[in-house]
């Protein structure tokens, strides 16, 4: 069982941590290019097998232990190698798998702003869900409350900074979807 993190949250610059969040460090990630800073997030939504909440197959995946054969959809991503720097569980729970000075292989081919590559400067955030069912309230509050952390701790970050994967993806992803609530999330981080 794991244990809800109450919503505060503090980045440590030196290590990119986030504390509190459970760790589980993935193998997913590599050196940003030199002069590379965060300074964009990246809302995402995922669940595996589409649909299923709370197994282990996210951390499965992002940590290159997938069972690919334990589900038939997961012949569509078999050898995938992804990673994000921070999922969000729909019970609240805060998991970290890479640290937010590494690039973590979330936002594939993309574009932010005219520019290339939005792994080399973004950080990538995994809401458990999916494009049409509704997130869960934990996860908004954990989400405003990461995102103080991080902004606070990159202050190349603002508000202005958070893009939807399908945004630096358009046509090719779909998700945090229409499910996300972004005025939620923008009036919770106004507060």
């Amino acid at each position: 069982m794991r244990k809800i993190q109450k919503n505060s949250f503090r980045v440590d610059t030196d290590s990119g941590l986030i504390e509190p969040a459970v760790l589980c460090l993935s193998p997913n990630e590599d050196a940003r290019p030199e002069g590379c800073e965060p300074e964009l997030i990246v809302i995402h939504g995922i669940s595996l097998p589409p649909g299923c909440f709370g197994g282990p197959e996210i951390e499965q995946l992002f940590t290159n232990r997938l069972d690919w054969d334990a589900h038939p959809y997961f012949q569509q991503i078999r050898g995938m190698q992804v990673s994000t720097h921070v999922l969000i569980r729909r019970d609240g729970t805060v998991m970290q798998f890479v640290p937010f000075h590494r690039r973590a292989w979330h936002a594939g081919d993309s574009r932010f702003r005219g520019r290339m590559r939005c792994n080399d400067f973004s950080l990538g955030i995994e809401l458990e869900g999916t494009d049409e069912d509704r997130y869960a309230d934990a996860q908004y509050r954990q989400l405003v409350a990461v995102i103080r952390a991080i902004c606070a701790a990159y202050p190349a970050i603002s508000i202005r900074s958070i893009a939807g994967h399908c945004d630096i993806s358009p046509g090719r992803k779909s998700d945090p979807g229409p499910a996300f609530d972004w005025l939620r999330l923008y009036d919770g981080l106004a507060q």
